[in-house]
């Protein structure tokens, strides 16, 4: 069983430094932080549609890997022996 933990955590933390990646990769909608940073001239310029589906999509999935990873963990540890 710690081998099975230290694998969830170690897929955990490699999830959750590459979620918050592809979070800031996602084009800005306007009127926030992106705006003030030079995001509004962005916006113009845009990218493709299919690369942002994609990135929507490789969003999803590490996120449903990141849930099921700290779901995984906080049962192993409700349902340890000591």
């Amino acid at each position: 069983m710690p081998v099975l933990e230290f694998v969830l955590q170690v897929v955990l933390g490699i999830s959750s430094v590459l979620l918050t990646l592809l979070i800031l990769l996602h084009k800005g909608r306007g009127g926030g932080l992106s705006d003030m940073f030079g995001g509004g001239m962005s916006a113009t310029v845009g990218s493709s549609g299919l690369a942002e589906r994609n990135l929507n999509r490789f969003t999803i999935v590490l996120a449903l890997v990141w849930f099921v990873s700290i779901v995984a963990l906080g049962l192993i540890t409700k349902f340890q022996v000591i």
